[in-house]
């Protein structure tokens, strides 16, 4: 059965889902505030639900490397950009890591 949606879009919005759901875990204050508890659970079952779509086409392997490289890289981002955390080299190293694998898995699924 052919997918009307690109993978690769599926894996995109899974992996956003998942950097919502990071970011808001915090409110949620171990799950004892009722509505950012909800919200993080809706946006966990969406990007559970994103990254079960990309999987169809996508190698297992492939779409679960990516779909955490983008919630990691993503929420390393909206901590360094809107949450004041730190920027020294080595966090940035490490992010710019993050982005490349995402790159290069991309990159290579072409190839295959």
């Amino acid at each position: 059965m052919k997918q009307s949606v690109n993978p690769w879009l599926w894996l995109l919005f899974a992996g956003l889902c998942e950097v919502v759901y990071a970011v808001l875990i915090p409110h949620a204050k171990s799950f004892t505030r009722i509505l950012p508890s909800v919200v993080v659970v809706l946006f966990i079952a969406m990007s559970m639900f994103g990254l079960s779509m990309a999987m169809r086409s996508l190698p297992v392997g492939t779409a679960y490397a990516v779909w955490v490289g983008i919630g990691a890289g993503g929420t390393a981002l909206v901590g360094l950009f809107f949450l004041n955390e730190s920027r020294d080299l080595p966090r940035l190293i490490g992010i710019s890591m993050i982005i490349g694998g995402i790159i290069l898995l991309k990159v290579a699924h072409r190839i295959e």
